[in-house]
């Protein structure tokens, strides 16, 4: 063919048959079927004495581009046709891809520039060490104020000389420092329910109770119960604090600790009939 040439592989050494439209399509670039080397193929053109064109074509052997077959040359001198190899083993020359296309640099350099917005991103985010030095204290301090605030009844009790401070705390922060509450410091020692002779249809309760807690404990109320002879409860009444303290008693200190506190209370029961009670302790 009028447009066909050689070209040498500057790998191997090969001599392969192209096509001028074969170099036009990647702008000479070509690459070796034996070697795998990658060259420009209108840089190594050469030239053979036209006795040595073969005379026919060989369907053994393909041509350097995707096209019809051509002639591998194995000799640059001899110029014979290689043995047909196996299909598996068959060496195809074949025009080379432009190395990175225009497209690949481009998605290349995408990839780059996200990477680097990532990385300058999360440096940016990055906190630096010594915000977390100073939230330390300061989390240890709201910590600590969380627990004075909520348990300030208890440390007040367990701790008087804290007292004064921790009122001063809650009237900044507009809460109060009271006695505390702790049924389980309380019992009651001993009870008994008996009628008043002198007014018919009145009951007298007498009960002693006792705070085994060494810190004072707040003035309980204090639940009776009247219960029938199945007993099943009758009638059941709370009596707050005030109710059944002396007047000398002040409820804003409660019943010292290691104490016990004798109480007495009248009540009216003419409109039932009991034949057991119970007396409870017991907090709002």
């Amino acid at each position: 063919m009028a447009d066909e040439q050689f070209t040498r592989c500057p790998g191997c050494n090969t001599i392969f048959r192209v096509t001028a439209p074969q170099l036009e399509l990647r702008a000479g670039q070509v690459r070796c079927g034996h070697c795998r080397t990658v060259f420009n193929g209108l840089a190594s053109l050469v030239s053979l004495a036209p006795q040595q064109h073969p005379q026919r074509r060989d369907p053994n052997y393909d041509d350097l581009a995707l096209g019809p077959p051509t002639v591998t040359l194995r000799n640059a001198q001899a110029l014979e046709p290689a043995p047909k190899p196996d299909v598996d083993e068959r060496v195809e020359p074949a025009i080379v891809a432009p190395l990175r296309r225009e497209g690949a640099v481009d998605d290349a350099e995408s990839d780059y520039a996200s990477r680097f917005s990532w990385q300058e991103k999360r440096e940016r985010q990055r906190v630096p060490s010594w915000i977390f030095g100073m939230s330390v204290p300061v989390l240890v301090l709201l910590f600590a104020g969380q627990a004075l605030f909520h348990f300030r009844d208890a440390i007040a009790a367990h701790w008087p000389k804290t007292k004064p401070m921790l009122i001063k705390l809650c009237e900044a922060a507009g809460c109060q420092v009271r006695v505390l509450q702790d049924v389980a410091g309380l019992s009651i020692e001993a009870s008994d329910l008996q009628a008043d002779p002198a007014h018919k249809g009145l009951l007298i309760l007498s009960a002693t109770i006792r705070n085994r807690a060494p810190y004072p404990l707040a003035y309980p109320y204090l639940e009776l119960t009247l219960s029938d002879t199945q007993d099943q409860p009758v009638v059941r009444r709370a009596f707050a604090p005030g109710e059944y303290i002396s007047g000398a008693a002040d409820p804003a200190i409660g019943i010292a600790g290691n104490t016990e506190l004798q109480v007495k209370l009248f009540i009216d029961a003419s409109a039932t009939t009991q034949a057991g009670y119970q007396v409870y302790l017991f907090y709002p």
